[in-house]
């Protein structure tokens, strides 16, 4: 089974409940959303083919790289038919010291987890076993995509993992605040929150947080974008 890859590179988670630590990522071609503040549109471009690479391929990168922390990234990384056997494949790989891999997948919320969530369930019990964490986006009405969004996958979500909110107005803050309420999400997951850059200030998040009591949330920025341009790629 083959994978198209968009590029793979080792750098700084630049956020995520692992920000500012090196990981090795694999970004996929191909998303089922067009996010209206989406930074990686030429991934999702059905004119990019990217490479494409063996499931063994991609594992045989990650564990040369050496970085514990592991990230699948896009595009929608669900939508690569493969990746079941990837996820699988590099929970059980060790490092050159014999250390599992923190694999962690960011996913848009329009795909569903239940099949890996399935599979993190088998593993538990395995004590050989690396760990895999979700990184799920929850899309605020400034994306244009919330109609596309999963609720059943917010079930899958526990202490180890995130659930993203990227926002861009006071609008989207009121949206993630009702969300958060409604299921009780941080008591469940960490809730993260993460400005669209360039659209909202920061301290406008915080001040809403302050506003309705939201100790459990947290603000996020993407450390990214300050440490390189925009516009590079490989970060």
């Amino acid at each position: 089974m083959s994978l198209a890859v968009a590029e793979r590179f080792v750098s700084i988670n630049g956020e995520g409940l692992e920000a500012g630590r090196l990981a090795t990522f694999v970004r996929f071609c191909g998303c089922n959303l067009q996010c209206s503040y989406c930074d990686t549109r030429w991934a999702c471009d059905p004119a990019f083919a990217g490479c494409i690479l063996s499931v063994d391929e991609v594992v045989n990168y990650v564990v040369s790289a050496g970085c514990r922390c592991v990230t699948l990234t896009g595009g929608e990384p669900l939508l690569q038919p493969s990746c079941e056997e990837l996820v699988d494949k590099l929970v059980h790989a060790r490092t050159a010291e014999g250390q599992g891999f923190r694999v962690e997948l960011e996913t848009n919320g329009a795909v569903s987890l239940a099949e890996l969530a399935a599979l993190r369930r088998d593993n538990e019990a395995d004590e050989m076993a690396g760990s895999l964490v979700f990184t799920m986006d929850w899309k605020c009405p400034s994306s244009g995509m919330t109609d596309r969004m999963l609720v059943g996958n917010l079930t899958h979500l526990g202490a180890s993992d995130a659930l993203k909110f990227v926002v861009g107005s006071r609008e989207d803050l009121e949206c993630m605040r009702a969300l958060v309420q409604q299921y009780h999400l941080a008591e469940q997951t960490n809730v993260l929150l993460s400005p669209v850059f360039g659209q909202i200030e920061p301290s406008d998040i915080v001040a809403f947080m302050k506003e309705f009591d939201l100790v459990d949330v947290k603000l996020q920025l993407q450390l990214h974008k300050f440490i390189w341009p925009l516009s590079q790629r490989g970060v």
